[in-house]
């Protein structure tokens, strides 16, 4: 109970300060964080989670990287759905504050509240194509920067670090494309809110991060098993 109390309290986190930053800060031109200031808010998030929680449940706060975990031979099969549950109850309670937040300024308008979309939904236009390969390469390229940064032989104490700073460049790269999900639970959080358009184009944002996750697990475990043959 304590590991999913934490996988619920870091993903409330990544999307209260990720998407926080997105509907209450980045409208505001004078403030000056743009897209460069949610891609680092998203990467702070989870590296202050991290080294906060990630003692207590490895810090996923992520459906896709608890299954990517998984299929790398790093998480325990029987904690998985239980974990999912908490990391999508965790991303709509932060949902939830931020929309009590936002809703208290006059004149508010919900808008797109940070979801992911792709089409007319995509920040700049990008296909449903475009947003496929996106979502699925930057999973992976996520899973291997966690599995690689959590291993017994990387560096200690840098793990946080790394996969901060990665979800902050994927973020830098995939925010015109889909606004940048690699992450199911922070797609539904939001979707739930905004309802119409993207709860219809939510299964991308499980469909793709997942793939992606998953082709990951599978080749660090190569990658992983290859080096020990050379040995």
């Amino acid at each position: 109970m304590k590991k999913l109390v934490a996988e619920f309290i870091g993903t409330l986190w990544l999307v209260l300060g990720g998407c926080g930053s997105a509907v209450l800060a980045a409208s505001y031109p004078e403030l000056g964080i743009g897209f460069v200031g949610v891609a680092i808010a998203f990467g702070l998030t989870v590296l202050t989670m991290v080294y906060a929680v990630g003692n207590i449940s490895g810090g996923h706060f992520n459906p896709a990287v608890s299954i990517g975990l998984w299929m790398g031979g790093r998480f325990n099969s029987k904690e998985l759905l239980p974990y999912i549950v908490s990391q999508v109850l965790g991303g709509i309670a932060g949902a939830a504050i931020l929309y009590i937040i936002a809703s208290g300024k006059p004149g508010f308008e919900l808008g797109g509240f940070a979801a992911n979309g792709y089409g007319e939904h995509s920040p700049d236009g990008y296909s449903m194509t475009a947003a496929l390969v996106t979502e699925f390469v930057m999973t992976f390229m996520f899973l291997i920067i966690i599995l690689g940064a959590t291993h017994p032989k990387a560096p200690k104490g840098f793990a946080g670090l790394a996969i901060g700073l990665g979800l902050t460049l994927i973020h830098l790269i995939s925010i015109p494309v889909t606004n940048t999900s690699v992450n199911p639970a922070r797609s539904t959080s939001q979707a739930i809110f905004v309802g119409d358009w993207a709860v219809s184009q939510l299964w991308l944002f499980w469909v793709a991060p997942i793939a992606g996750a998953i082709v990951a697990g599978v080749v660090f475990k190569y990658l992983e098993s290859s080096n020990t043959e050379n040995e």
